[in-house]
């Protein structure tokens, strides 16, 4: 899964990691897992990032070729 959660952050301002991480109440090693691909969030934590980044769940998690097997 490829995700555009740090491309959000920086178009919101420049959004820290651990800014982001105290909004959705996780700690900034999950945002930093997320944003390196080792770390699939739960449907809820995906739902609160994509509110807190104002925009969607599709636009922050895109499912890849590989992701389909």
């Amino acid at each position: 899964m490829k995700t555009t959660l740090r491309k959000f952050r920086f178009n919101r301002g420049e959004l820290s990691q651990q800014q982001l991480a105290d909004l959705v109440r996780v700690s900034r090693q999950t945002i930093v897992s997320i944003e390196g691909g080792d770390y699939a969030p739960s449907v809820k934590l995906a739902l609160l990032l994509a509110t807190k980044l104002e925009t969607t769940v599709e636009e922050l998690f895109i499912l890849e070729e590989k992701d389909y097997v």
